[in-house]
């Protein structure tokens, strides 16, 4: 008898628990590349030239429900317009190919979807700059399907501090403060990736429901202020929460870090935004690439993020959130949605059981968002919707 590999024990487990991936940007990146034409990227078929997400890839990883990110720039003038055009995006997705995409709400939905050999189709919104100020907006994107928010980007909002920016309130606002309270009684779930530890500790003090990380890695296995320190991974028990690992390599992998940080100030010092991406930019960056080596992550780096964290906070609060089409570099077996498995494969080798596995790849997705459905459900029988604004808070 042949014996089975860690990468056939792999898919054979994904076939009964598949992947939450708790954050993929193919919206925005059909915005940027075809200004929403699905026909130009049309993901039955295959798009590997353009994108890291297509359908037949989607099924290869093992991938069972997707939060799909409705992310918008946080310097547009317009985000709460942007955003509900990447809203439109995923429902236009989810009716082209129902056949594979299943609309999901709640985990019932998930829960529904798996059984139907589907991929529930959830939503995030990437930014708290998407609701402009208004708790309103807030409930609005709730009722048109966006089931987490991130309370930041890149940038502050008026009423939290951003990982990558300068302070501004201290973590969250009293404003901020209602915003997670909101986000309780309506049942989106309180997303932590982007935002500066202060953010994170302020939020865990305020949330009566559990909170996420939807793309977030180790801190003090990669410092890089992305990802989550442990003071903050030790009190997910507590709360219930989870954090989903993520793949990009300049938040997981510490030469990667440095390398970014060092190609960036090469691009400034050559009269260049550090993300600009003209022919003349992207020049300077590949002469700089070519005089020293980028580091490239691998499926182990990833791996070792996990492990830390299951030490941390245990592996009832673990996820998986790759970043795709949202991040230019990926590691080395997770270049597309299709690798999965090699993480799956990598985590047996180190021991993982599947019943834990199970629970990294399904289980705590599903429970932390119906955990949020059942906090809401009470809120709302004590609680009227709040009509606070930030100038009450905030002055």
């Amino acid at each position: 008898m042949t014996a089975v590999g860690p990468l056939e024990t792999a898919r054979e487990l994904l076939r009964e628990f598949p992947v939450v991936d708790g954050h993929n940007d193919l919206p925005w990146a059909l915005r940027e590349q075809v200004r929403y034409d699905l026909d130009a990227r049309d993901i039955a078929t295959d798009q590997s030239a353009h994108l890291h997400t297509d359908l037949a890839r989607l099924r290869a990883g093992g991938v069972g429900a997707q939060y799909w990110s409705v992310y918008v720039r946080s310097d547009l003038p317009d985000a709460v317009p942007a955003t509900l055009e990447q809203i439109d995006c995923v429902r236009q997705l989810i009716a082209r190919y129902p056949q594979t995409l299943a609309p999901a709400l709640s985990a019932d939905d998930m829960e529904a979807a798996r059984s139907q050999g589907r991929i529930a189709s959830l939503m995030g919104a990437e930014g708290g700059h998407s609701i402009a100020n208004s708790l309103a907006t807030l409930r609005a994107l709730y009722a048109l399907g966006v089931r987490y928010m991130t309370l930041t980007h890149n940038d502050n909002v008026d009423w939290a501090d951003s990982a990558t920016d300068e302070p501004g309130v201290g973590g969250l606002s009293a404003f901020g403060r209602e915003v997670v309270r909101e986000m309780n009684r309506e049942g989106m779930l309180v997303d932590l990736s982007h935002v500066a530890a202060t953010t994170m500790r302020d939020a865990l003090d305020t949330s009566e429901a559990p909170v996420i990380f939807s793309h977030s890695s180790s801190r003090a296995v990669c410092d890089h202020p992305r990802n989550v320190p442990d003071d903050v991974l030790e009190r997910l028990p507590s709360n219930g929460g989870m954090a989903m690992v993520t793949f990009v390599p300049k938040f997981v992998l510490q030469a990667a870090v440095d390398w970014t940080a060092a190609a960036d100030e090469n691009m400034r010092e050559h009269g260049f935004h550090h993300l600009a991406t003209t022919p003349e930019a992207m020049k300077v960056h590949r002469a700089f690439e070519e005089r020293t080596p980028r580091p490239v992550a691998t499926v182990s780096t990833v791996a070792d993020h996990l492990d830390h964290m299951r030490e941390v906070a245990g592996v009832d609060h673990l996820g998986i959130g790759g970043d795709y089409d949202g991040t230019a570099f990926t590691p080395d077996g997770l270049s597309d949605v299709s690798g999965y498995p090699n993480l799956i494969a990598e985590l047996l080798d180190r021991g993982w059981s599947k019943p834990d596995l199970a629970k990294l790849t399904w289980q705590n997705a599903v429970r932390v968002l119906g955990a949020a459905e059942d906090v809401a459900r009470g809120l709302q029988a004590t609680r009227a919707p709040s009509n606070a604004t930030i100038e009450s808070l905030d002055g």
